[in-house]
């Protein structure tokens, strides 16, 4: 067995560089083998995305029975600490600590957090639903506490977890370490969709209870794989004493120019954009085009192709230098004639069109983000890496969670008033809520536009990375 397996890596780490777009990130410093395993992480906290956004959702609302609003809420819970990344990167930057260490003490707390958020949720989620002698206010409050613990946990791990990357890949291939890890994020919500629906198919509450108390036990072994003898310690850097800036000064000098504020405001507003039809791209197939379940599910397995597609061309473009502003600008740009070709599916009454769109809004997002982290990673000043993909992060996650919050009301109030007559005999038909929406985003990445326009080729950000070819490694969170 141990032949086997060593000819198995030996193969994988021969065919890799070759057929994997960011497989090459690896360098003597930082070997692939070691960036692969620091990657467990994101498989963790994709698991947990899958489950909060998706399967709980599900399982939550048609098994057992729970209000679509208190699930919309304790699923919005975790969005609180978003806006808390940019601070949690800069106190890892600035870590104190005798033993050393300033990445590992964060995941390793968020991992605690995660663990015990998954462990008490089952319970929580069977006692909200009323099967139990409890009454009162212990449901609802165990479970908004699971969904804070995780989301917590689940936002100081992956901030942490990416500073680390940074600190550890040498500089020319930091932003292609951080992307590799962020398609390994991909991979794990992926895989963990299937195994997920594969093990609920016969839904029981011992089979819940035995999911998500897995899930606790499967993100506590990936993330102590991932952390083992990563961060070197160093305890001149953490040591008690030394100067450490103020987290506003710290702010202030990262926002100082202007270039850093244009990239988050075209960040929040492209994140907007690509995010508010999360949740209406599925309902839209069934209802609008009337597509069956397997097919309306057919379309997350096209937008993760259109997202690995423009990852490999992000690749290839910016290894030769091209400008990373440019590059998210041409996603906000396909992203543009994405909604419209889905805009175009309903009168057409084209489901081919329809999944045409589909897939240019993975590949519209996928550049789009690739762009503007590879952005952001070029502004990073000094040793604040942390700080820097903790506001890219801050910025990406709450606009995303607003976004699909916005999108599924203006769905139901724009649905709702065409539904009742009241927009006119012209505009009664199921599309009018959608469609709304999706002319907003259209509107949103024309603004995306206005605002990165002047960006770009204003600075070395993409020559900077481009002495290396682009990794595995250029994907947000």
């Amino acid at each position: 067995m141990r032949s086997i397996g060593a000819i198995v890596t030996r193969e994988w780490l021969r065919l890799g560089p070759r057929f994997l777009p960011f497989a090459d990130v690896g360098t003597r410093e930082l070997p692939l083998g070691r960036l692969l395993r620091l990657a467990l992480f994101q498989v963790s906290v994709g698991m947990a995305v899958v489950l909060l956004n998706g399967t709980l959702n599900r399982v939550a609302v048609v098994e057992l029975g729970i209000p679509v609003w208190i699930i919309s809420v304790m699923v919005s819970l975790p969005l609180l600490f978003a806006p808390l990344r940019a601070l949690i990167g800069f106190r890892s930057d600035h870590h104190v600590s005798a033993l050393g260490w300033r990445r590992v003490p964060y995941i390793w707390m968020g991992t605690l957090l995660q663990f015990s958020g998954f462990s008490i949720m089952p319970f929580a989620l069977l006692v909200l639903g009323g099967d139990a002698h409890w009454q009162g206010p212990i449901g609802p409050i165990g479970a908004a506490l699971a969904f804070l613990l995780v989301g917590a946990g689940l936002h100081i791990t992956q901030t942490a977890g990416l500073a680390l990357a940074t600190d550890l890949a040498p500089p020319q291939v930091r932003p292609r370490a951080v992307a590799l890890l962020y398609v390994m994020l991909l991979l794990g919500m992926l895989v963990s969709s299937l195994i997920f629906g594969q093990i609920l198919a016969d839904f029981s509450q011992k089979r819940l209870i035995q999911v998500l108390q897995g899930a606790a036990l499967v993100t506590m072994i990936l993330n102590v794989i991932a952390l083992w003898k990563q961060e070197a310690r160093n305890p001149a850097l953490t040591r008690a004493g030394r100067a450490t800036p103020a987290f506003r000064d710290s702010w202030a000098a990262y926002l100082r120019g202007g270039r850093v504020t244009r990239l988050l405001v075209a960040l929040g507003l492209g994140t907007a954009a690509f995010s508010m039809q999360d949740i209406l791209l599925e309902p839209y197939g069934g209802q609008v085009l009337h597509l069956t379940v397997g097919a309306t599910t057919e379309l997350t397995a096209l937008l993760a192709g259109g997202t690995l597609l423009a990852f490999g061309l992000a690749a290839r473009h910016l290894g030769r230098g091209a400008d990373p502003y440019r590059l998210a600008g041409l996603g906000a740009v396909v992203g543009v004639f994405a909604f419209a070709a889905v805009l175009l599916s309903a009168p057409l009454n084209s489901t081919v069109v329809f999944r045409i769109g589909t897939f240019l809004i993975g590949f519209g997002g996928g550049l789009f983000s690739v762009g503007t982290l590879t952005a952001a990673m070029g502004m990073t000043q000094g040793d604040e890496s942390g700080l820097a993909l903790g506001a890219w992060g801050a910025v990406q996650a709450t606009a995303a969670g607003l976004a699909i919050v916005l999108g599924g009301t203006l769905r139901d109030v724009i649905g709702g008033l065409a539904a009742q007559d009241a927009l006119g005999a012209a505009l009664t038909s199921p599309a009018v809520g959608y469609g709304a929406v999706y002319a907003l985003e259209i509107v949103l990445l024309f603004m995306t536009l206005a605002a990165i326009g002047p960006l770009a080729g204003s600075s070395a950000a993409g020559r900077k990375t481009a002495s290396n070819s682009f990794g595995l490694a250029e994907f947000p969170g």
